[in-house]
């Protein structure tokens, strides 16, 4: 699928090797915190539908530059029906993950041909994700730990595979070892910029293959600011 806009995605996803997983108190909140990780270098970000006013922040940071001047790549999480979907596809979303298989999210990525990492957690979930989309968020990740994502590469030599759930910063070097393309964090990640760039210290060696760089964007702290 390499004309297909996953096919980008999932190449920022293994060079960032994290991926941000954000569940907070409002949209305010939200925007700070991904503004906060696009300056320390972070491009693509799971905002959830968890946030009390998810879609208005998804609005807000969508349009956004990371620090390199590269486009923002803004995702939803814990997507689970079709409103949501659409919803969010709506707001600017460039992804759509959900935490388990979601066959009405998959049909709205079909028609609106967008990018959809479906999750599950049997082998048998995760491979009918990977079938249909590439890709498949492995979740809750710390029930099998690094081991069950080894065994599920082992099958799946080709596929991207997110862990999410229960995994701290410290132990993603272990999960990446294992085969995870990039993992998702929910919590743990630095507040201090000089720590949390270091976090994302070798995701600008990313290309900007769609070259969407050039396109008008606004800067993080204009998103911030409710601009």
């Amino acid at each position: 699928m390499p004309d297909h806009p996953s096919g980008h995605l999932y190449a920022v996803l293994a060079a960032q090797r994290v991926l941000p997983v954000l569940r907070n108190t409002d949209a305010d909140e939200a925007v700070r915190r991904t503004t906060a990780l696009l300056a320390a270098g972070c491009r693509a970000v799971e905002l959830t539908t968890s946030t009390p006013g998810w879609a208005g922040a998804v609005t807000r940071t969508a349009p956004l530059n990371d620090v390199h001047g590269r486009s923002a790549l803004i995702g939803v999480g814990t997507v689970t029906t079709t409103a949501q979907a659409e919803t969010a596809l709506d707001a600017g979303a460039a992804f759509l993950i959900s935490p388990y298989p979601a066959p009405e999210v998959r049909a709205v990525a079909v028609r609106r041909e967008a990018v959809f990492i479906e999750g599950g957690f049997t082998p048998g979930e995760v491979a009918a994700a990977v079938r249909a989309n590439g890709a498949a968020k492995v979740f809750p990740a710390h029930v099998g730990g690094p081991g069950f994502v080894r065994s599920l590469r082992a099958v799946l030599p080709g596929a991207v595979i997110i862990p999410t759930g229960g995994i701290r910063p410290a132990e993603v070097p272990g999960w990446l070892a294992a085969g995870a393309t990039a993992v998702g964090i929910g919590d743990g990640l630095p507040s201090d910029p000089g720590e949390l760039a270091a976090v994302f210290a070798g995701a600008d060696a990313d290309a900007d293959a769609d070259g969407d760089a050039d396109a008008p964007r606004r800067a993080p702290h204009d998103a911030a600011a409710g601009r």
